[in-house]
């Protein structure tokens, strides 16, 4: 029974201190492995086709047609929608 309760306070110190470290070097978290770009899906995305200008020019035509819709998207919805 004490291996654990020891294993669980070193697991919760070993927690604790990563976001700790997160936290101090106020950093922005990104992916490690460049995400979709890398494994070639970003040409297949509905909204952008790739794009990154498209991309943008999306978000603030939503943002200007809705203020506050930018906490959410839907993905139901297409491009043209």
């Amino acid at each position: 029974m004490t291996i654990y309760i020891f294993a669980f306070v070193v697991m919760v110190l070993v927690v604790t201190g990563m976001a700790l470290g997160a936290i101090l070097q106020n950093k922005p978290l990104k992916g490690s492995c460049g995400g979709l770009n890398n494994i070639g899906m970003k040409q297949d995305c509905a909204i952008c086709g790739g794009d990154d200008d498209e991309c943008r020019k999306e978000q603030q035509r939503r943002q200007k047609a809705a203020p506050g819709a930018e906490l959410a998207y839907d993905a139901t919805k297409g491009a043209s929608d």
